[in-house]
């Protein structure tokens, strides 16, 4: 009989539970019909079904820039004290919160984590930053 650990394998550690929403903090802010600016928010891990039925949308067909509107309707689970987050909330944000949101969701999908490897433009040193609750140019 075998005994865990004789053979030179690691023993069975206890993994992480896996994780599937995220915190961010957008650069500007949802301003809602109140005049309320909306920062923090939460994404979750996209599903196969969250990158297909959008594709399916008549706006995506028409134009398929459209895509990451509706997924990020999808995905966005929560916005400040908005009731509930849609793709009429993600069309009616700013530029910049927008290409925020596309970088977040394709950090934590992709890569599985919030931190993105940079290097400094002057000393040109490689670093990591952590994108996840944190708006841009803050560390």
């Amino acid at each position: 009989m075998r005994r865990e650990g004789s053979s030179g394998a690691q023993p069975d550690r206890p993994q992480e539970p896996l994780r599937t929403e995220f915190e961010f903090e957008l650069p500007r802010g949802f301003v809602d019909e109140a005049g309320t600016v909306h920062r923090r928010g939460a994404m979750r891990l996209a599903t196969a079904r969250d990158e297909l039925l959008p594709l399916r949308d008549i706006r995506v067909r028409e134009n398929p820039a459209y895509l990451s509107v509706v997924l990020l309707g999808r995905v966005v689970t929560r916005l400040g004290t908005l009731p509930s987050v849609h793709d009429g909330t993600v069309e009616n944000m700013f530029a910049s919160d927008l290409a925020f949101l596309q970088d977040f969701y394709r950090q934590i999908n992709a890569e599985g984590h919030t931190r993105a490897a940079v290097a400094c433009p002057h000393c040109e040193e490689s670093f990591e930053v952590e994108l996840a609750g944190s708006r841009l140019g803050e560390s």
